[in-house]
């Protein structure tokens, strides 16, 4: 899924939106995947080093601090709606030694900032949001002309091995009690709907695309790991005293269709949907 977490108002009540709590030291430990990926997105943007830049759904703030550090003479924000996430960024990447680095809390349907920005990135995040037209109204508002929309997120068809292993275990009579009437965590859109959404909102499409990826974990405990790290709209729906109960559970259904490796390595089909566009 993710270096980043829902980017989700803290109290309000919205239809189709899970309430999570994130351990951010937990991610910020088993978030390796996220973190490669947020490299190769790093790398499109072509940085001159003067750019000012947000990043939507920093997470615990690690790529934030990547792209400080190529910013010598810009600055960039983090920003993302998880407290937990943010206290853990301003404590582990503090103003002392990133001057040009600062991080806020914020839902990415609510984006507002008095400066305007050369660059608005977000990687492994917006997947979590039900409202992109919201993301791209806000965006398009802060964005200066020219300025660079550069976004990776889960699309469709992504971890769909996952789901098929996770869906027949919390309908087992063990589970099923937790997961009624469970609202839509993940929002996994496809290109055609950044085509229509993309133009109303002032953005010229550059690159526009479903990348298939292939994240790997260590064995079936480190599989477990990203399943209690990354997804606890699921996860924090059971009870805690049966929570490793229930992620071994659907563990066990994975590795039994995937197993490891010849290198121990087990292996998740996702896909990316990649955004390049420029607002005009």
């Amino acid at each position: 899924m993710t270096n980043r977490s829902p980017l989700r108002a803290k109290s309000e009540k919205v239809k189709n939106v899970v309430s999570t709590t994130w351990n951010a030291a937990d991610y910020a430990a088993n978030s390796g995947v996220q973190q490669s990926w947020a490299r190769e997105l790093i790398a499109k943007l072509n940085l001159r080093g003067d750019e000012h830049v947000l990043d939507i759904g920093c997470g615990d703030g690690k790529i934030t601090a990547e792209i400080a550090r190529k910013l010598l003479r810009g600055s960039v924000t983090g920003a993302d709606a998880s407290p937990q996430m943010i206290g853990f960024a301003k404590k582990t990447f503090s103003t002392d030694k990133f001057p040009n680095l600062r991080f806020r809390v914020m839902d990415a349907r609510e984006i507002k900032f008095e400066r305007r920005f050369d660059v608005l990135f977000s990687n492994a995040a917006l997947h979590w949001v039900d409202d992109h037209e919201k993301i791209l109204r806000g965006a398009t508002a802060v964005l200066k002309p020219d300025g660079r929309l550069i976004i990776s997120c889960g699309g469709k068809g992504n971890a769909h091995d996952v789901f098929v292993a996770l869906r027949p275990e919390m309908r087992l009579k063990r589970w099923r009690q937790f997961f009624r009437k469970i609202p839509t965590p993940y929002f996994f859109y496809a290109p055609g709907d950044y085509e229509k959404w993309l133009p109303k909102f002032g953005f010229k499409i550059n690159s526009l695309k479903l990348v298939p990826k292939d994240a790997t974990y260590d064995g079936a405990n480190g599989f477990a790991a990203w399943l209690r790290t990354t997804w606890i709209p699921y996860v924090q729906r059971v009870p805690e005293n049966l929570r490793e109960e229930f992620i071994a559970a659907v563990t066990q259904r994975y590795v039994a269709k995937h197993p490891p490796d010849a290198e121990g390595k087990v292996h998740v089909k996702m896909v990316r949907l990649e955004i390049d566009a420029v607002k005009v």
